[in-house]
């Protein structure tokens, strides 16, 4: 790598055609000002639209522009990772192309580097297009985390970070399927320094990240940071047979020592009998839900596959 950037700046795309290419303007005029030598490694994620073409376009007009084009789409985790494998740079920024990550932050981001951070993350203050119902489930997603995790990830971070090459190898090393960047990176356990924003507006289009998609990416980053939920269904088979007994002690008393005979309750049957149906079905669940991954683990099929690179990638 004796003629790697300074700079590499990963990211991902996935119909992104209404604002790939203002964002690269934005992008470009930022790095020009500031490092010597870099590279743009836009990853195609399999998009539908004009993505491609307007990154082919880009990259026509500026030398530092590269692409890495997917077979298909494999989430936005897997695209920074594919990213990640074929960025040069002593540092690398990963971040979105719709311009909520703003790329005047990168020189902030790179003065942290040099002062000795390995990992600087950024965190957003504010985000204009977030609305109430957002906000409350993300404090609810890092409250049960960082409950469940020996490693915190911090609340309101973004994939919007810069990474030495020391903390890029690293992670490159780690292989796992389902990823959690945010909370993988915090395992590293480099030292970080943080860098606050404010996010606007999408530049153009719509987010990605549905309801769908963000319930999977939080599974994936509490079943892939903790075995606690195991341990967790445990304790719920327990408080539900330890409710049994109870129960049970009730039903002798009422027996004994009054001669009551709880034999028409059938309403309390009928919810006891639910109760239990339900504790053994979220521990079947629970427990489903890790043998999967396991499943998935073991296949040992690669992360992502690309159809194509575009650019002096090695």
């Amino acid at each position: 790598m004796s003629d790697a950037p300074v700079l590499s700046v990963v990211v991902p795309v996935y119909n992104e055609e209404d604002c790939v290419e203002r964002f690269h303007r934005e992008l470009a005029g930022t790095l020009r000002s500031m490092v010597e030598t870099y590279e743009v490694v836009y990853v195609d994620d399999g998009s539908t639209d004009r993505s491609l073409e307007l990154i082919d376009r880009i990259r026509s007009l500026d030398q530092h522009a590269h692409a890495v084009v997917l077979t298909r789409n494999f989430g936005h985790q897997l695209a920074l990772t594919a990213g990640l494998e074929f960025a040069r740079g002593a540092a690398v920024v990963t971040m979105d192309a719709d311009l909520q990550h703003p790329p005047e932050l990168i020189p902030r981001m790179m003065e942290e580097w040099r002062k000795g951070a390995l990992v600087v993350n950024t965190v957003r203050t504010d985000t204009v297009d977030a609305g109430p119902l957002k906000r409350l489930t993300s404090r609810l997603f890092y409250g049960l985390i960082n409950s469940l995790s020996k490693t915190p990830v911090r609340a309101d971070a973004a994939d919007f970070r810069l990474m030495d090459r020391r903390a890029v190898e690293a992670l490159r090393s780690m292989k796992e399927r389902h990823r959690f960047l945010r909370g993988m990176i915090g395992w590293l356990g480099f030292p970080e320094a943080k860098v606050e924003f404010a996010a606007g507006k999408r530049a153009g289009g719509e987010s990605k990240y549905t309801w769908r998609k963000m319930f999977s990416m939080a599974a994936d980053g509490i079943v892939s940071s903790s075995t606690l939920p195991l341990k967790a269904a445990l304790l719920l088979g327990l408080a539900a047979l330890g409710l049994c007994a109870l129960y049970a002690v009730y039903v002798f008393y009422m027996f004994a020592f009054h001669g009551v005979i709880l034999i028409k309750g059938w309403a309390s049957t009928v919810l006891l009998t639910m109760f239990l149906g339900g504790c053994q079905l979220i521990l079947l669940g629970v427990t489903g839900e890790y043998i999967g991954r396991i499943y998935e683990e073991i296949k040992s099929r690669p992360l992502f596959l690309v159809k194509e690179l575009r650019g002096p990638h090695r």
